[in-house]
């Protein structure tokens, strides 16, 4: 299946254009390609009553039930597995047939179909899933791709240098296709986990690139690694993240070491992808290094926001926890996927005061709903703490090069109450005592807690904690909790 004609400009289409293309798209996409070919949603809809052609509005769509980390539990049902006889009898196989020959309509088949790549979640918090690519997939992912480098303001003539972990991990993967489909040099390194981080550094020292890609923390790590042993990066013009949130004050860190490695005009960029997606969104940074948000393609994917309690969309410009639905994707489909993210700011189809574009933007700061965790501090009552806030509160901190918080029971006790410890490493110069006042005082402001103990590292030791070069993603939120086991009690005699 092809796109509808007349595809909207990513770059000045009004509103009113997307959505009308989106509508009729989603309702095409449906019939002629998930419907049928899904094992999942053939079900699903059937058993709601619902068929793609009655989608007449975004009304009618939000009818349509929402999948979420639950349904994902039997992967080869969310694949498009299309019926052979039926595909051959589409008019558009026959035509394709009819014009090119049937060897050639097979070819383009499989193209569309068969599955040649795989991603997966990272697993953190449940069994990782793959999600699988076809080569029709890996032409929208140069494309999604190309839009990074887009908003981003990257040049063909640039060095691009991929410090994300080699991994079946989109962040890799997107970064590896955004070369590919930008046409421009990109070195992949695999991170610390390949290389390590003094392979990485001497790989920056001999390509000297215009532009790193890769995980916040490790970027971070590589150049306070570098600037500690008077390294010279004179080439750098963007620093361009992923795979983690970005506190204003991580980028400032950045920034500044950038400036001390001889690249004072570094602008700092982030993306917002999932795997669900098979694509990230770029960010769109300004020259007074505000953040305009995250400019969508509404060509490949459709984006609501709903209030996370009871699943209604919300208007434009209010927070919502962000709902994904592909467009023109094959292999792996998930539909009006709950990603569990909220986007403080909303979406917003205004035109980008930055760069001028009328794609749709997410507003950030984007946080995670499962990052709002009780704690049991005392025997009375529960403590609801917003683990977002804590994270942008400890990165803006300075002083702090790096932080863990890590969150224990009382005595390793699954019955007794929580504890949260807060592992910190001080800046060169910074002193602990003055330090530690500091964040626990807004420690308390934020949260109305306060860490039951703060511990003092040296910055290899919380590279050990982090699990930087190690771990796919750095751990920034450990909890240890051991969970209580409840042992059957013994039914009392009458």
């Amino acid at each position: 299946m092809k796109l509808l004609h007349h595809t909207p400009d990513w770059n000045a289409s009004p509103p009113e254009v997307w959505k009308h293309w989106q509508l009729a798209q989603l309702r095409d996409y449906l019939n002629r390609r998930v419907v049928p070919f899904s094992a999942h949603y053939g079900r699903v809809f059937k058993e709601h009553g619902i068929h793609p052609l009655d989608i007449k509005s975004f009304d009618d769509w939000s009818h349509v039930p929402f999948t979420s980390k639950k349904d994902l539990g039997v992967p080869r049902d969310l694949v498009l597995m299309p019926n052979e006889a039926a595909l051959r009898r589409e008019p558009g196989m026959i035509f394709d047939a009819l014009l090119h020959g049937r060897n050639a309509a097979k070819e383009h088949a499989e193209a569309e179909f068969r599955p040649i790549l795989l991603t997966s979640t990272t697993g953190r918090s449940s069994d990782p899933v793959p999600f699988l690519y076809t080569k029709h997939d890996l032409h929208n992912l140069d494309l999604s791709g190309t839009r990074l480098m887009l908003a981003g303001r990257s040049q063909r003539e640039f060095r691009h240098m991929n410090l994300f972990p080699y991994a079946p991990h989109l962040a890799f993967w997107l970064a590896h296709h955004a070369g590919l489909g930008f046409g421009t040099f990109m070195l992949s390194t695999g991170g610390g986990k390949t290389l390590g981080t003094d392979g990485n550094i001497k790989l920056i020292d001999k390509i000297q690139p215009d532009i790193l890609i890769g995980m916040p923390t490790f970027i971070y790590h590589v150049l306070r690694e570098a600037h500690e042993t008077g390294r010279r990066w004179p080439n750098l013009k963007r620093i361009v993240l992923g795979g983690e949130k970005v506190a204003d004050g991580l980028r400032a860190r950045l920034r500044d070491l950038a400036t001390a490695l001889g690249s004072p005009d570094v602008h700092v960029m982030a993306t917002y992808g999932f795997t669900e997606a098979k694509m990230a969104f770029p960010e769109c940074v300004g020259e007074s290094h505000d953040s305009f948000g995250y400019h969508l393609s509404p060509d490949l994917g459709l984006v609501e926001l709903i209030d996370p309690k009871t699943g209604e969309l919300v208007p434009d410009g209010q927070p919502g926890e962000i709902v994904f639905t592909p467009l023109n994707a094959r292999g792996t489909v998930v539909l009006r996927y709950r990603t569990g993210d909220i986007a403080e700011g909303g979406l917003t189809w205004d035109k980008c005061p930055n760069c001028g574009r009328t794609c749709p933007r997410l507003l950030g700061p984007i946080s995670r709903v499962s990052e709002v965790k009780e704690l049991n501090m005392d025997k009375l009552k529960g403590t609801l703490v917003n683990f977002n806030v804590l994270e942008r509160l400890l990165d803006d901190q300075r002083g702090i090069s790096a932080w863990q918080i890590e969150l224990r029971k009382r005595h390793d006790d699954p019955l007794e109450t929580d504890e949260v410890h807060l592992h910190l490493s001080a800046e060169s110069g910074i002193a602990e005592a003055d330090l530690e006042l500091a964040v626990s005082r807004r420690f308390h402001e934020a949260t109305e807690i306060t860490p039951n103990e703060l511990h003092f590292h040296t910055l290899h030791e919380m590279r050990e904690h982090l699990g930087i070069g190690r771990l796919l993603k750095e751990e920034k939120i450990a909890d240890h909790r051991p969970k209580a086991v409840l042992t059957p009690q013994p039914a009392l005699s009458s």
